[in-house]
């Protein structure tokens, strides 16, 4: 006898707000879980997402209001089209809430994606650009909001920030996020910086380059600073990292480089060896941070500077082959953006669900095989 799904699984979808006329045929929170369960199970495009809710009505009708039975792929894309991102965002807020109160004293990782096939050129309209909040210790998606271009995730990621609670944590961002008002904006919201340093501030790079290059070159003789290193040894390469942070930075302000509570200046080396080649390759890295170096520790430091690239190593990745988002062509309104935002939401749910030590592609398999198990999965965020 197939389970019965819990009355209030509906609950985080009935704040969205209904864009279609009131004469409709389907409840909007029914069609908003029936696409987040399928899209659990591995469905890739609206089409599928119709097609197995047709295969499990049966079970859909014991605790979903379908009075005009399934709706067919065409009304799932209009309705994602039409539904308004900002708020189906705070749907996925609501959701990863106790995640978001929870992230005192953890790395916040920011990044950008760009929806490969989201382009319409017919309409002059460019591929949707995506910045999402990860959280490396949880491993899940914190928020997530939409840009025309890559170019403007300056203005987006104020925006993220606002809706993420910072509390104690760190937040890590590339060098595209390298600016005052962004520094700020972690400030004020309680956290702490850790900004990537590249030539987008020439004038800030070349000078803490230098000092610092040249002070690894002294083995910083009479200055004060923390230094680690760590070594790893897989995927037919040898890597080894090495990071020197220092707080010797008011020469900085001296300089123009006047940032907001700007403690620490850091370096880091990674030099690789892949195996049957004569020589390692060598990449020098920098970045600012408000917090102290002497404070934190150089090991702390490491963590967060590899930890910020979790974001690309597991969440796109992870979109890009298990979800198969980069394949995708929704084109129509804000069916990209809110197609995308349900993969996220089906990640995290996927990821929080513990009991079952399967990876993404075996737990999506055993959720359209098992009702029991889909449940589970579905209340595993509370």
């Amino acid at each position: 006898m197939d389970v019965v799904a819990p009355g209030d699984l509906l609950r985080p979808f009935q704040s969205v707000p209904d864009p279609r006329a009131h004469n409709i045929l389907h409840p909007l929170p029914s069609l908003l879980l029936i696409a987040i369960m399928a899209i659990i199970c591995g469905a890739p495009d609206w089409q599928s997402v119709s097609q197995w809710a047709k295969a499990k009505l049966k079970w859909l009708l014991t605790f979903l209001d379908l009075p005009h039975g399934v709706p067919s792929h065409d009304t799932f894309t209009r309705l994602f089209a039409m539904i308004d991102p900002d708020a189906f965002e705070k749907c996925f807020l609501a959701w990863t809430a106790d995640l978001m109160q929870s992230s005192g004293g953890k790395l916040i990782a920011i990044d950008g994606k760009t929806l490969r096939r989201s382009f319409d050129t017919a309409h002059r309209k460019g591929a949707i650009h995506l910045v999402s909040a990860w959280c490396q210790q949880n491993h899940l998606v914190l928020g997530q909001l939409a840009t025309e271009e890559k170019s403007n995730e300056i203005t987006a990621i104020p925006k993220l920030l606002e809706l993420l609670d910072l509390k104690n944590a760190t937040v890590s961002i590339d060098a595209m996020g390298c600016q005052k008002n962004i520094a700020q904006k972690i400030l004020d919201g309680g956290g702490d910086y850790l900004l990537a340093v590249k030539d987008n501030h020439k004038n800030l790079h070349e000078d803490i380059r230098f000092y610092l290059d040249e002070a690894i070159t002294q083995n910083f003789d009479n200055l004060k600073h923390v230094a680690t290193a760590t070594t790893d040894a897989d995927h037919g390469r040898l890597e080894q990292r090495r990071l020197w942070a220092s707080a010797d930075v008011n020469w900085l302000k001296q300089q123009g480089h006047d940032w907001p509570s700007l403690r620490g200046i850091i370096c880091v080396e990674s030099e690789r060896l892949v195996f049957g080649q004569a020589a390692p390759t060598i990449e020098r890295r920098y970045y600012i941070t408000s917090h102290d170096p002497h404070v934190l520790g150089a090991e702390a430091l490491l963590a967060h500077v590899r930890g910020h690239w979790g974001v690309e190593n597991q969440l796109h990745w992870q979109l890009d082959v298990s979800f198969r988002e980069d394949e995708r062509r929704l084109r129509k309104g804000h069916g990209a953006e809110n197609f995308s935002r349900l993969c996220r939401l089906a990640l995290n749910l996927l990821k929080s669900e513990k009991s079952l030590k399967l990876g993404i592609a075996n737990k999506r398999l055993s959720c359209g095989w098992d009702h029991d198990y889909l449940l589970k999965v579905l209340m595993s965020l509370g």
